[in-house]
């Protein structure tokens, strides 16, 4: 019987012939067979033979049947790991996405989340990409590297640039149903009940069956897609993108959907840190030199040193990379130099420059003048107003062109027009080129005094019309990294003040220098913060001048110390908490969270470590926008790198998305909660007493909060500062201490 001439009803739409349409094939041929009772079994299967011989010719193209072997067992934990014999793909092939994605399993799965442990696993994701002679042998080039570490750390270009995908949940949503032919309303369901779109759509994708996969992603492939989809805009942009999405979502294998989709939904959600992503790329270069004809010679550098020599080699070697990103925080630029020159070269061709921005150097907290005394010993030292303002990074380059940074990296630059108009007036016209470091304070210019940082808050964030501004700033200028092309941030805090002040012009309540004074009387000193107290500061910045006074970029230095006015009130000290997990509330708080659990993180094992519990310092307002923004980041279970113990489990576990500002009365040793477990007392951790919420701080990503390091550092200054009569009493009757605490925080919930 021939069926050639066999054509479906009129009314049935013919598929659209791409291949990121194949799921509307197989859609089509069920339609057909549903709509058409009258054809028999044969003509079915002569419409498949049809289809078949199209979709042939689509394969030719563009498309490859899954493998069973490669990247579908690609496993970089495995024994004895070798980078190319190893490896998923071979010499000319491009990266595959599936190679990324299976690292990031491993990542995940990692529930120790120790460093090492995240290291080893991404070192030999990323070994294999680094030889660099494409021209000799035809493997991957410094683009493949590159496209890797900027999916690794979830970001589609340097920091400061902003680029962002833009892509909400319910976009998401609707890309998966479509690509998957299921109904939106089990997909947004599924999400609820899970947590987690990504897992949503990797489980939607396996049940999912086709005739011809399409052809594999690659990183770099992905990676394109992702910036294409953050480049989009305009009316029709959300449809353009959702084909986007659709078509890389058609092409997924195994765990790669759920990638995809945390990473357009902006949160990979496996704990990896930059500074890992950094040592495992310095570890790699130096174990495995780039530039090696293939197969490279040299596999480990290190073999043969000892399991110390080899780690102080690496370490050395990491430090070199950090030093240099902390100066050039753009990829674009380190890696094609790290991978033509080698990692010890890097600081000769990656320098500070005007336009790029640094992340700033942080203070130490302290608790007394006598502590400041005590620490800088016979240093001399300086110390400055404590500005309770935005940081602002001042870039002046050569073009003329002035660039505000927040110190988060964030371009500021539309948000104070009226700072940039009044640089030519201030800079002297010896100044061709520079990077300020100062503070933009909210200023009252009636009675021309500082205003609370809430003020400032209420001011417009992006594309700020200059004859708008309702609250006018004054920028406090307290350093100089760069001026006239020299580099100063490796010069004493004194000549960067110097230069500093040789180079501007003060104009009141617009641009003026931190106040400061030179002293080591303990009197003097301590009569400065009072006044600074009163100039509505909140307190002091204290810094060597000459001996350890270089700017340390992205670091938060001993050499700098803050002294804040929580200290003169007696009241306990302000940290930064991220929160992790909340309690429903009883009584008033009915209907909200009536408390929340908070973690400090901790920078070694790169994990977010309980510290309390809080139900204090909310207005009713502040509990409502907690519960509708926090809503939004709840987790089926904790995260894998989350220290809490049982009896402190919430109700509702959060992704640590946001950081509070939190004051406490003082601090307890605690066998309930794990910040510093292990450095204080080698069984318990430390709480804080009777904590407040103070504000959210937005300027801060949880990676920012208060480390666990930092959490019994405050503890001994707190035992420094007791009067000698009166012991630190938070091991005195402990077990009563954290039922009481139990039993207030109880009543915190009903109100």
């Amino acid at each position: 019987m021939n069926f050639a001439g066999v054509h479906p009803p009129s009314n049935v739409r013919k598929p659209v012939e791409d291949s990121q349409n194949i799921s509307l094939n197989s859609l089509y041929i069920s339609k057909c067979f549903v709509l058409m009772p009258v054809f028999t079994t044969l003509c079915f299967q002569r419409v498949c033979h049809l289809r078949l011989e199209q979709l042939s010719l689509l394969s030719a193209r563009n498309w490859s049947v899954e493998s069973t072997s490669g990247p579908t067992d690609y496993d970089p934990t495995r024994p004895n790991y070798h980078p190319v014999n190893d490896a998923c793909w071979k010499q000319g092939q491009k990266v595959p996405y599936l190679a990324v994605a299976r690292t990031f399993e491993k990542i995940e799965e990692d529930s120790g989340r120790m460093c090492h442990c995240g290291l080893s696993v991404l070192y030999v994701c990323v070994l294999p990409f680094v030889w660099v002679r494409a021209d000799v042998c035809g493997f991957p080039s410094p683009d493949d590297l590159l496209c890797c570490v900027y999916l690794c750390l979830n970001q589609l270009g340097p920091a400061y640039l902003g680029m962002e995908l833009g892509v909400g949940e319910t976009v998401l949503m609707k890309a998966v149903a479509q690509a998957t032919g299921r109904q939106l309303d089990k997909i947004k369901a599924e999400a609820q009940e899970k947590g987690d779109l990504g897992l949503v759509a990797e489980s939607s994708r396996s049940n999912q069956r086709m005739m011809f996969q399409p052809a594999s992603l690659t990183a770099g492939g992905v990676f394109r897609k992702l910036k294409e989809i953050a480049g989009m805009s305009g009316n029709s942009a959300m449809n353009k993108k959702i084909d986007i999405i659709k078509g890389l979502f058609v092409a997924c294998r195994f765990s790669e959907a759920r990638y995809i989709v945390r990473s357009l939904a902006g949160k990979l959600r496996i704990g990896l840190a930059e500074q890992s992503v950094l040592s495992a790329l310095s570890q790699a270069v130096c174990l495995t030199p780039p530039g090696q004809d293939f197969p490279p010679a040299v596999i480990d550098a290190g073999k043969g040193m000892s399991t110390e020599s080899r780690r102080a080699w690496i370490e050395e070697k990491s430090l070199i990379l950090k030093q240099t990103y902390c100066e050039m925080p753009n990829y674009d630029v380190l890696i094609p130099v790290l991978l033509k020159e080698g990692i010890d070269q890097l600081p000769k061709h990656c320098k500070l420059t005007p336009g790029v921005p640094l992340r700033p150097m942080l203070a130490h907290p302290t608790k007394g003048v006598g502590e400041v005394m005590k620490k800088f010993d016979e240093a001399a030292f300086t110390c400055e107003y404590k500005y309770d303002g935005e940081r602002a990074q001042i870039h002046i380059l050569e073009s003329g062109e002035v660039r505000i940074f927040s110190r988060n990296q964030e371009d500021n630059t539309s948000k104070y027009p009226d700072i940039i108009s009044r640089i030519p007036k201030v800079k002297k016209d010896s100044v061709v080129s520079c990077v300020l470091d100062s503070e933009a304070v909210a200023w009252d210019r009636e009675k021309k005094q500082i205003q609370p940082f809430q003020v400032l808050t209420t001011r417009k964030r992006k594309d700020v019309d200059a004859s708008e501004i309702k609250v006018q700033v004054c920028v406090y200028a307290f350093d100089l990294l760069f001026l006239n092309g020299e580099s100063l941030v490796r010069q004493p805090l004194c000549r960067r003040r110097a230069l500093l002040r040789e180079s501007f012009s003060e104009v009141e309540g617009e641009f003026v220098f931190a106040r400061s004074i030179d002293s080591d009387n303990t009197d003097t000193i301590a009569e400065f913060l009072e006044q600074s107290v009163r100039d509505s500061c909140e307190g002091l910045m204290v810094k060597t001048l000459e001996k350890d006074a270089t700017y340390e970029i992205a670091k938060r230095s001993h050499n700098w110390l803050k002294l804040k006015k929580d200290y003169l009130e007696g009241v306990g000290d302000t940290v930064d908490l991220c929160v992790i997990g909340a309690y429903l509330g009883k009584g008033k708080r009915t209907g909200t969270y009536g408390g929340f659990l908070l973690a400090c993180y901790d920078e070694e094992n790169e994990e977010f470590q309980s510290v309390c519990k809080i139900g204090t310092g909310f207005k009713d307002e502040d509990l409502e926008q907690h519960y509708k923004f926090l809503k939004e980041h709840i987790l089926p279970k904790p995260r894998a790198y989350y220290r809490v113990d049982q009896s402190a489990e919430p109700d509702v576990w959060l992704d640590a998305v946001q950081v509070w500002e939190v004051k406490c009365a003082d601090l307890s040793l605690s066998p309930v909660y794990k910040a510093a477990m292990g450095l204080v007392d080698p069984e318990k951790g430390i709480s804080l007493r009777f904590p407040r919420f103070l504000r959210v701080r937005d300027d801060k990503k949880p990676e920012d909060a208060t480390t666990g390091s930092q959490v019994p550092y405050v503890k001994q200054n707190k035992q420094q500062n007791e009067p000698e009569n009166v012991g630190y009493a938070p091991t005195v009757e402990l077990d009563y201490e954290t039922g009481l605490e139990s039993y207030l925080f109880q009543l915190i919930l009903i109100d």
